[in-house]
């Protein structure tokens, strides 16, 4: 068999230790799933800012806030409310409910708590899977470098039992090792630059959606007063 044969990538992962083959395995399998999140994440987030910036344009647009809630809650029982319009729907109802207090103040404070437990809510469903990511990116380079500490052991300790150390005998088990880091890598490297992009744009959704309860909650009052 060839020096090239030899060193093929499947025939390397096939003859590697063990130890080894569970930690390409361990990585495998966690680099799909971070895709899998990376895909969903992305997805989820461009439909949040769509609706987000399709609900912006509704409400500043001058309409009647009692239709724009009715259109809300019609929206909700057809699971096709953004998280900026279930926001809005949240203080609005809260708002409608205190109607029969004369309290201004209590109103507008019942009103924006109500948003603001909406606006956890949208945020905490935005944020999830986020921690996974930042695990895969952090933790995944160490576990390779794991695989790739006990592969080379091996390689050594194989040396052992050769009369003369050579290149061509330590390095298909060095390259066997090797390739757990090269795995832990391609796990890393997409989680931590998809992290870092769906933060920022979770916090600039953030941002929106605070701005919005802020100035909701002006409206309400002056329009209360």
């Amino acid at each position: 068999m060839t020096v090239t044969q030899d060193l093929s990538f499947l025939h390397l992962i096939s003859n590697a230790s063990l130890l080894v083959q569970l930690v390409m395995l361990l990585l495998a399998g966690v680099s799909v799933m971070s895709w899998t999140y990376i895909f969903r994440k992305r997805f989820t987030i461009k439909s949040a800012q769509a609706q987000t910036e399709e609900f912006e344009r509704a409400f500043w647009s001058g309409g009647d806030l009692n239709t724009l809630y009715a259109d809300a809650t019609s929206n909700r029982r057809k699971n096709s409310t953004g998280a900026l319009e279930r926001i809005f729907e949240a203080g609005m109802s809260e708002f409608n409910k205190l109607r029969s207090s004369g309290d201004i103040n209590s109103r507008i404070d019942g009103s924006r708590r109500a948003m603001r437990a909406a606006y956890q809510r949208e945020m905490d469903a935005l944020e999830s899977h986020l921690a996974f990511l930042a695990s895969v990116g952090s933790v995944s380079p160490y576990v390779g470098l794991f695989g790739t500490v006990w592969g080379i052991m091996n390689a050594f300790r194989g040396l052992a039992n050769v009369q003369q150390a050579t290149l061509a005998a330590v390095a298909p088990g060095i390259a066997e090792a090797l390739i757990a880091t090269a795995i832990g890598l391609f796990a890393a490297i997409p989680a931590v630059v998809a992290y870092n992009r769906y933060s920022h744009d979770i916090d600039r959704l953030s941002i929106r959606f605070e701005s919005f309860v802020e100035e909701f909650s002006n409206i309400l009052q002056r329009q209360a007063r």
